[in-house]
């Protein structure tokens, strides 16, 4: 195996990471929180609070380098073609991401505890939650094209 195949092979890695961790959120986190907030969103809260933004920090700038490494390395290759693809989605991803998804998430997941439900946030976490899964399933995708760019050889 050579270095541009494994370079290939770690972005893919890499992000196959964000898709996994996205559907583990999908399944086990995100219905937790958005169920009644404020009260379900006691999981963020307090000293001892879950900070996912510590993973999410972390791997988006590392996965980004392995694909503009891989795009520069495989720019002549029939791999560029699913490269592209995948790395503009994941640039329109990480946009909607910084323009929405965290700022109304961290809006959210702030908001002072209560024991009881408020109808306006429960409405709210429930559409940031469907928009979210149609991203996962975006991500999802992408990820598939990725993998395709693997079985073409130079």
């Amino acid at each position: 195996m050579n270095l541009k195949n494994l370079i290939y092979l770690l972005t893919c890695l890499f992000f196959t990471m964000i898709s996994g961790a996205a559907l583990y959120e999908h399944i086990a986190v995100v219905p937790q929180w958005s169920a009644a907030p404020p009260a379900s969103l006691s999981m963020f809260q307090g000293e001892y609070g879950i900070n996912p933004e510590s993973f999410w920090m972390m791997i988006h700038p590392v996965t980004l380098l392995f694909m503009i490494t891989t795009l520069i390395l495989c720019w002549k290759s029939a791999q560029r073609k699913y490269l592209l693809i995948a790395f503009s989605g994941y640039i329109l991803i990480l946009i909607s991401t910084a323009i929405y998804f965290v700022p109304e998430l961290i809006a959210l997941t702030t908001v002072e505890f209560s024991e009881t439900a408020d109808t306006e946030l429960t409405n709210r976490a429930g559409l940031w939650e469907i928009l979210s899964i149609i991203r996962m399933i975006i991500i999802m995708g992408l990820a598939v094209v990725l993998f395709f760019g693997l079985t073409k050889s130079d």
